[in-house]
């Protein structure tokens, strides 16, 4: 998904829904650090996209704040 497209998707939602996807995110980041380190990560690409999102996700929080 692109980062337009995922940034929409993010806008429709709620906090509760934010934080949701947030938790989702962190999830996958510790099993691709996981697979990291054992060796078995095949998709290397994943690790930046996942961060990148996880900061997507933090910013429209803040930003709903505001």
């Amino acid at each position: 998904m692109k980062a337009k497209e995922y940034v929409n998707k993010l806008d429709g939602k709620d906090a509760e829904g934010l934080r949701e996807e947030l938790e989702a995110l962190r999830k996958e980041q510790f099993n691709l650090r996981m697979q990291a380190a054992t060796g078995q990560l095949t998709q290397h690409h994943r690790v930046r996209e996942v961060r990148r999102n996880i900061a997507r996700v933090k910013t429209t929080m803040r930003t709903a704040k505001a």
